[in-house]
């Protein structure tokens, strides 16, 4: 376990901040930093951009702490926000590549004080191979630097592979694919390295990289590995290379700059500042204000507040002070900020901004009606959860949380951004949904952002009883949905996903030409054929199709034996029904591109006869089913 302490922040003191304690924060703040330097650095290859990105990252944990519905996961919740951060900063580069295209070098030079693969040499003392792989990591494509930054965390015991699927917004099974082709490529590039370092060296490399300026890139690292293997030479040098499992085992993590944990302890807020002052901090989520207009005098920016920030650290924008140095004025200034200027005096001083009016949302099927707050978790022990990956679409009915609670379910969601009369069962996740074009609006979007970093979209936009979306529509309205920071699902389409002229076929078309980020895919199936084998290969098949159109992870978010005809529906029997859903979450489990899926759904009602529960503890044979799947 590494000297971090995965216990770190302690759950007492997220709940502690959560509920307005802002030395308790300041701990937070404190005690999270060194994780996400880790990961920042690393995943930017020590770009000088990593100390804005740590910042801005810290800054949105403070801001959404408050809606952060299970302390405990703190963790998870934290790499999320990070990893977040990076793709964003990731995408913001590549935009301003394309820009100015000729400008390429300067948008690439590392900080040289920055260079992770060196100070990772140079501060943990690594020698030989281990030295060897920390120059390779250099060679890794973008993808595969996130990967490493939170594969080498896991290693370390930093991180679980849940927490590093959680954050990549895949399964555990995918993460394992991806780190098996990452760790090829690294020990691809520990070749490379080995015989670039190797003296007096192979005279037919010294040919191929006569015209190499030096630099670390794809392109390179493939020219030079073809040359590595096919040179019996340069092909002995790399034939005693330990795997990096080994090498990395008992590594601890990437220390702080020198001098910057001297800085932690004892640090302590100033006096908060009045909210009569009228200072109100803009939002980074989304860009916008998240207060009244500051009173004359006070200088104000445009830039999610890191002018503010900045100038609280006597600095210009994008020259953080130095790690080494600055690190307790950091934590200061960030937090003092975030927290002095309320929106709501009778909130905690940093809380988010309460919901607004109840609005009503309606169902996919004319059910669930959200018109209320959410209500408090059950103080009752946490109820034994199947898979994190099973969920199930909710609305309300008698006996609804302790149905949902028996479920066994590890997620849920009720088609709007809130669940009314619904309790969250711990350990159990509650994701939102912006329904249609007439949920997007900053107190809807606002519930959203502070329910968790995942957000589900526009209810089968392609169907008129539904959200009833155009595609230009729904692509016009995507920006504010990626304001709000979190991992987006692609609309969840009733049919057609494959189709590259379907609904969705044209909104992935036009957000890859908008620039628009779509993290996941979400789709609905309901199976009109009710043999159990047939209908699963049929399942099965619509999935793959769709995973090799986008490449992207997949939520199956609605999904049952119905049977529409004539506007009518026809479900087959209990005993039918439950045997599909069992095979059907069995062959799910074995995908590994299904991150998410969700039973339609916990009701049993006269029109929703593929339901789990008709009340409180009156289990159908279909729940039972679903109670054991995975």
């Amino acid at each position: 376990m590494s000297s971090a302490g995965r216990g770190l922040p302690d759950v007492g003191s997220v709940v502690a901040a959560r509920r307005g304690d802002r030395r308790a924060l300041n701990d937070v703040v404190a005690a999270s930093l060194p994780l996400v330097y880790n990961i920042v650095g690393r995943a930017l290859r020590g770009h000088a951009d990593v100390d804005d990105v740590v910042q801005e990252t810290l800054v949105r944990v403070i801001r959404h702490l408050p809606g952060l519905n299970d302390p405990a996961a703190f963790r998870s919740w934290l790499v999320a926000i990070t990893i977040r951060q990076v793709r964003d900063w990731e995408q913001r580069r590549r935009v301003a590549l394309s820009r100015d295209a000729g400008l390429d070098a300067i948008h690439n030079v590392p900080d040289p004080a920055s260079d992770f693969a060196g100070m990772t040499i140079l501060r943990l003392g690594l020698t030989d191979q281990r030295r060897e792989v920390a120059e390779a990591t250099r060679w890794l494509d973008p993808d595969d630097q996130e990967l490493l930054s939170l594969w080498w965390l896991e290693e370390t015991g930093a991180l679980d592979r849940t927490e590093v699927a959680d954050a990549l917004g895949l399964s555990p099974g995918h993460v394992a694919v991806r780190v098996h082709r990452m760790k090829d490529q690294i020990q691809t590039a520990r070749a490379v390295v080995r015989a670039l370092r190797a003296r007096p060296g192979c005279p037919e490399l010294r040919t191929v990289t006569a015209e190499w300026d030096g630099a670390a890139n794809p392109l390179w690292r493939k020219r030079l590995a073809r040359h590595v293997r096919d040179c019996a030479l340069c092909g002995r040098l790399g034939a005693s290379l330990l795997p990096i499992d080994r090498l990395l085992a008992g590594l601890p993590m990437l220390p702080l700059p020198a001098g910057l944990s001297a800085h932690l302890p004892g640090v302590a807020l100033p006096p908060a500042a009045s909210p009569a002052d009228g200072l109100h901090l803009p939002d980074p989520a989304s860009g916008g204000t998240a207060g009244t207009t500051p009173p004359a005098g006070v200088p104000t920016d445009g830039d999610g507040g890191h002018t503010l920030v900045n100038r609280a650290l006597n600095r210009p924008r994008g020259l953080l002070p130095s790690l080494a140095v600055g690190v307790a004025a950091v934590v200061l200034a960030i937090t003092t900020l975030v927290v002095t200027w309320p929106d709501d005096p009778s909130a905690p001083s940093w809380a988010a901004p309460p919901p607004a009016a109840p609005t009503a949302v309606a169902s996919p099927s004319a059910a669930p009606t959200p018109s209320a707050r959410p209500s408090s978790r059950a103080p009752a022990a946490a109820p034994t959860i199947s898979s994190a990956r099973k969920g199930v679409g909710v609305w309300n009915f008698a006996g609804v949380s302790q149905a949902l609670a028996s479920s066994k379910a590890g997620w849920y969601y009720t088609w709007g951004t809130q669940h009314p009369g619904i309790t969250t069962p711990p350990g159990v996740t509650f994701v939102p949904v912006i329904r249609g074009a007439e949920n997007v609006t900053a107190p809807e979007l606002a519930r959203a952002r502070a329910a968790g970093p995942y957000l589900l979209t526009f209810n089968e936009p392609d169907l008129r009883e539904q959200s009833n979306m155009t595609v230009e529509q729904a692509l016009d309205l995507w920006p504010q949905l990626m304001a709000t920071g979190s991992r987006l699902g692609s609309p969840a389409v009733a049919s057609g996903g494959a189709d590259p002229q379907s609904w969705l076929g044209r909104f992935m078309s036009g957000a890859q030409a908008r620039g628009h980020r779509v993290d996941f895919i979400t789709l609905h199936w309901f199976g009109a054929d009710f043999t159990t084998a047939t209908a699963v290969d049929q399942l099965r098949q619509y999935l793959q199709d769709v995973y090799e159109r986008y490449r992207k992870p997949i939520w199956l978010t609605e999904f049952a034996l119905i049977r529409f005809d004539g506007g009518g529906q026809q479900f087959p029997g209990q005993e039918q029904q439950a045997a599909f859903l069992t095979s059907a979450t069995s062959m799910l489990s074995q995908l590994p591109y299904v991150q998410r899926y969700a039973w339609f759904g916990l009701p049993a009602t006269d029109k929703d006869r593929s339901g789990l529960f008709r009340g409180a503890t009156d289990v159908t044979l279909v729940g039972r089913a679903f109670q054991t799947a995975r």
